[in-house]
């Protein structure tokens, strides 16, 4: 029998760091686009604005949420409401686990962010770590999603300084979001505004049940060959915009045989082995065999060009017809 692990108290959490919040060590992190993280050295101005940011609000909001009624609940089995907290294993985050690890386990090979070498416009979000000195073992992290849109590049900036307009000294500025987003304690990860979490480690668990079970369908209704280590899940779990169009395909209604022949008459790259299995041997595979039983493909009857439909509205049955289902 699978030991259920015991999840954190957020509250008696809350409690507990209120009592000792100026004693922690913080250090920050950006991260990007691959979760690859860069050490962030700092001045004693923004240093005094680390806490109030990236914990003060953390700890005052569950604080209140105790006096309101604040519910923790499951992020997998549940919807974000009001006065609802939602919370996940870090292991189901894969993206935010790798992150994890590699602060934890690799910091040797962790560098300094420059501007030049790493760019500032690839960052997707900023991590805080904290550490308690008298116990080093109680470590926890809080995150935040970047928004490229709040940042200032000096070419394209004015500082108003002394009175006056004068060109953006600095050579990246940005915004810190204000907002709870994303704590990490231990395995848990609890969700303060849940659709940033998602966009900040890609992690879509409701879309993605739905897609396995498509994934599923599918199994049962192709034959596809892949090569060896691969298959469709792992294949699925790695695109997103697979994913989305998974949400609404219906599966069976273009059969094994008409895949290849439609692929064929788009001239489209799409193989069978042997046993007459369809080789999907890449996402961009995955992709065409995607939109080859979603009926994606169209070639125009007046020019004769050949093209991928993005979106589809059903018009009506053709005539003669008796309608589907």
């Amino acid at each position: 029998m699978e030991e259920v692990r015991e999840t954190t108290d957020i509250f008696l959490w809350a409690n507990q760091t209120d009592a000792k919040k100026n004693d922690l060590q913080i250090e920050l992190f950006l991260f990007n686009k691959n979760y690859t993280p860069y050490a962030m050295s700092l001045k004693g101005d923004v240093e005094q604005q680390l806490r109030p940011l990236f914990l003060f609000d953390y700890i005052n909001q569950v604080n209140l949420g105790a006096g309101t009624g604040l519910s923790v609940r499951d992020y997998e089995l549940s919807e974000a409401e009001d006065n609802v907290l939602l919370r996940t294993d870090l292991g189901k985050v894969g993206r935010a686990e790798t992150l994890i690890h590699l602060i934890e386990h690799e910091r040797g090979d962790i560098v300094e962010f420059s501007e030049t070498e790493h760019e500032f416009k690839r960052m997707k979000g900023v991590i805080a770590r904290f550490t308690d000195p008298n116990d080093p073992e109680k470590i926890f992290y809080t995150a935040k999603l970047i928004q490229q849109g709040q940042t200032l590049k000096s070419a394209l900036a004015w500082e108003f300084s002394d009175g006056k307009f004068g060109a953006f000294k600095a050579e990246v500025g940005f915004k810190v979001p204000d907002d709870n987003q994303v704590l990490i304690i231990g395995q848990d990860i609890l969700a303060f505004n849940p659709s940033k979490f998602e966009r900040m480690f890609g992690y879509e668990y409701k879309k993605q049940v739905i897609a396995d079970k498509k994934v599923a369908e599918i199994e049962k209704q192709y034959k596809l060959s892949f090569p060896e280590g691969l298959d469709l899940n792992a294949l699925v779990k790695e695109r997103k915009k697979t994913i989305n169009k998974l949400q609404k395909l219906e599966i069976g209604e273009v059969k094994q045989e008409q895949v290849l022949d439609y692929a064929d008459e788009m001239q489209l790259e799409l193989m069978s082995d042997d046993n007459g299995a369809i080789i999907i041997m890449d996402g961009n595979d995955l992709d065409m065999f995607v939109n080859l039983i979603n009926e994606d493909y169209i070639e125009s009857k007046i020019t004769g060009k050949r093209y991928e439909i993005k979106s589809k509205k059903l018009l009506g049955e053709p005539e003669g017809e008796p309608p589907r289902g």
